[in-house]
């Protein structure tokens, strides 16, 4: 199988603990890119958190793609064109609100280029390092919510927020999708947005049968897309419970991970050709 696309998953997957790319992981992943592989970033990031990685591997020179906030967003990197986007409603964000306080955790989301919560906490500022968006304190998380927004985080430790999953899950069932992408970040999309769901919308654009992608990553979020892809691959770093469906497992991501996989199942095939 010569694959034609290759998904990867940011942080703990593409990126080092450091939040770099290694240059051997570049390397394959612009070569690949020159052979004609599109490559997709795909993230529960903020778009705006994924420009510099996009850059880095020269998205745009490839005409490959970014799939941010968990999949609510697919970005052609070379034309900046916006080919798919699902928002939560303000009311549905609201409800969300109402629903973090009534099991005592914290909660952001997005808005003006920044992450909007009533009161600063040390995951709110996880995100912002991972993002480099600023965090807004404000007065009202209801005020502040006006319009559309991409997705909510509900914000806790892990153990505490894994009964919130279980909980939210069960009674949030049909109306949206509930994940955890960190320990301590539950993610809260539109229903039917996974990375899975966007990437099925994104190939049948491009002609590419899923056979032909791989997709990598090592968390929950991730699931759908290791699950939906013709070779899913779950990084060494991941759980336990990814690994199992995955096709194959590789280095952690600070054993260039991510490396192995394109020099294994893109580049050594397509010198045989």
């Amino acid at each position: 199988m010569l694959y034609k696309m290759i998904v990867l998953d940011l942080d703990d997957t593409l990126l080092r603990d450091d939040q770099t790319i290694s240059k051997r992981t570049k390397d394959a992943l612009l070569q690949a890119q020159e052979a004609g592989v599109k490559v997709v970033l795909a993230s529960g990031r903020p778009t705006e958190g994924m420009v510099w990685v996009a850059e880095e591997l020269k998205l745009a020179d490839y005409g490959s793609f970014i799939l941010s906030f968990n999949g609510s967003k697919i970005i052609n990197w070379k034309t900046k064109e916006e080919i798919y986007s699902r928002a939560l409603s303000p009311e549905t964000a609201h409800h969300l609100y109402d629903l973090s306080q009534r099991e005592g955790v914290g909660i952001l989301t997005y808005a003006d280029g920044a992450i909007i919560v009533e009161e600063e906490n040390e995951f709110a500022s996880v995100e912002s390092r991972l993002t480099g968006l600023p965090v807004k304190v404000v007065p009202s998380f209801k005020d502040a919510v006006r319009e559309p927004v991409v997705k909510a985080l509900m914000l806790e430790e892990g153990e505490r927020l894994a009964e919130v999953e279980k909980k939210l899950q069960a009674e949030l069932d049909g109306d949206l999708s509930v994940m955890r992408s960190k320990p301590f970040f539950l993610e809260f999309t539109e229903l039917g947005v996974t990375k899975g769901a966007s990437l099925d919308f994104l190939i049948s654009r491009l002609d590419i049968k899923r056979e032909e992608m791989i997709a990598v990553g090592d968390s929950y979020n991730d699931q759908t897309m290791i699950e939906f892809a013709g070779l899913g691959v779950a990084m060494g770093n991941a759980p336990g419970d990814i690994k199992n469906i995955a096709d194959y497992v590789a280095a952690s991501n600070m054993e260039d991970g991510v490396a192995e996989v394109v020099e294994k199942f893109v580049l050594e095939k397509l010198a045989r050709v």
